[in-house]
């Protein structure tokens, strides 16, 4: 197994390795985070753009429908019925002002939903929290401790004889 850069776990690494991983890894850190907002972004913009459609859908539907739907359902409520004929026409342009109308609310919700997006905000938040942690850190000097893997070196008397 081995560390992140391509060192063996366990071994003793300078501060000047240390810190290039760090620094590695705090780009790493940023690219992701950058992704990240941009995939809530394409989130917000897809939902702007449902509600856009929405809301289309709905005036396109009010506009092109009312005079053939009108003509048609007010003829059948008045064949159906025997009321008069302009009542007949006002119940044909009620419906159709309800259907329209259920298609405003579902863009309504829609774009309500994209202008609470907060994606990219969050992301950025996170990474000047990250930074504001990364800038107070500094390498705090460690203490030489005797190893036990390196034999202490003995001052012996030599005799002559």
């Amino acid at each position: 197994m081995s560390a992140p850069d391509g060192s063996p776990v366990g071994a003793e690494r300078s501060v000047g390795q240390l810190f290039a991983s760090a620094t590695a890894e705090m780009s790493a850190l940023v690219h992701d985070e950058i992704a990240l907002a941009k995939a809530q972004l394409k989130q917000d913009v897809k939902r702007g753009v449902t509600s856009g459609g929405a809301l289309s859908a709905a005036i396109v539907l009010l506009l092109f429908s009312l005079p053939m739907l009108n003509f048609a359902l007010a003829y059948g409520i008045q064949t159906w019925s025997k009321w008069n004929l302009a009542l007949c026409f006002l119940l044909s342009f009620a419906a159709n002002f309800l259907v329209a109308l259920v298609l405003v609310l579902v863009g309504l919700v829609f774009a309500k939903k994209a202008k609470q997006g907060k994606g990219p905000q969050k992301v950025a938040a996170s990474m000047k929290e990250t930074a504001g942690v990364l800038q107070n850190a500094r390498p705090h000097p460690r203490p030489e401790l005797p190893r036990d893997d390196v034999p202490a070196i003995e001052a012996v008397a030599r005799s002559t004889s």
